[in-house]
């Protein structure tokens, strides 16, 4: 089973291309299933033909039954099935199993939700934050102004390379999920902001980064490229500082930029290609919250919608 793991991980990076973050979703996933069948004595082992035996649809459905008992959530339980799916759909392919058992397990219904949004004038207090004017301040502003006008993704911001942005024709280039690229338009006060903070960059570590290879636009004291967890701490920082008293992290910002451009009417297909969606469904969330928007604003302005 490990090995089986192992080689799937290889097929993951060298041929799915995968990102970082799907592959440690992924095998995190394998290795609980993996340590359910020990603790629960089931053997999964290979066969002489070097077929691996011993899981079934049942296997499978009793790992999902210990799941729900520990009350996981069901988009968590769901993405394990996908995760099992696509596992032995790569083993059968190989021919390394006889069929695909987790096929026949059906994945449970994920609760609906409404993404979490800032309305304008949260969103505005915001940015109107007082950031210091020193190295750090500056690229705190950037960082916050970029995540808005832009909508990307955290793991895209920190992927973000200085040649990536082009100040004359207003726009960056973003590598999504699965390295793909796609090139989304960036508003005026941000690329502002970028260029304050490029002022000041070499500010923030006495190493010369500048002799990276990657030079990697947003960084930290140390000189390396910013990591997804430090910018939740900043955006934490100055939600804080605002007065927002709520959970705000980096992807409500994300959310905030699409919700934003859905309530001004723009085209659902323009907001699934800035955002990077591979499905349109998976953008269509945002109408949802639109509508709600709109029949709040009915029952507070129309003289009749509360059968008055």
């Amino acid at each position: 089973m490990e090995k089986a793991i192992k080689d799937f991980e290889t097929y993951m990076k060298v041929v799915r291309n995968l990102s970082p973050h799907t592959m440690r979703n992924y095998l995190a996933d394998l290795r609980q299933f993996k340590d359910f069948l020990e603790k629960n004595n089931i053997s999964a082992g290979a066969d002489s033909k070097g077929i691996l035996v011993g899981i079934d649809h049942l296997v499978i459905r009793a790992f999902l039954g210990s799941l729900y008992r520990r009350k996981i959530k069901k988009v968590t339980i769901s993405r394990k099935v996908a995760t099992l799916r696509a596992f032995f759909k790569y083993l059968l392919r190989e021919g390394r199993v006889s069929n695909n058992p987790a096929e026949m397990v059906q994945a449970p219904q994920a609760d609906k939700y409404l993404p979490v949004f800032l309305p304008v004038d949260e969103i505005f207090s915001l940015l109107d934050v007082k950031f210091k004017q020193d190295a750090f301040g500056l690229r705190d502003k950037a960082v916050l102004e970029l995540l808005y006008s832009s909508g990307v993704r955290v793991s895209e911001l920190t992927g973000l390379s200085m040649d990536d942005i082009d100040f004359t024709q207003c726009q960056m280039l973003v590598r999504g999920k699965g390295k793909k690229e796609r090139i989304v338009p960036v508003g005026a006060p941000a690329l502002t902001s970028v260029k304050n903070y490029l002022e000041r960059r070499s500010e923030l570590t006495k190493k010369k980064v500048e002799d990276n290879i990657e030079k990697p636009l947003f960084i930290s004291r140390i000189g390396t490229r910013l990591t997804p967890r430090s910018v939740g701490r900043i955006v934490d920082k100055y939600v804080y500082m605002s007065g927002i008293n709520r959970k705000v992290g980096p992807h409500t910002l994300r959310h905030t930029f699409a919700t934003h451009l859905m309530d001004a009417g723009a085209d659902l297909r323009i907001i699934q290609e800035l955002l990077g969606h591979e499905s349109l469904s998976t953008t269509q969330k945002y109408t949802s919250i639109s509508v709600s928007r709109l029949m709040e604003v009915y029952d507070k302005a129309h003289p009749k919608a509360r059968g008055g």
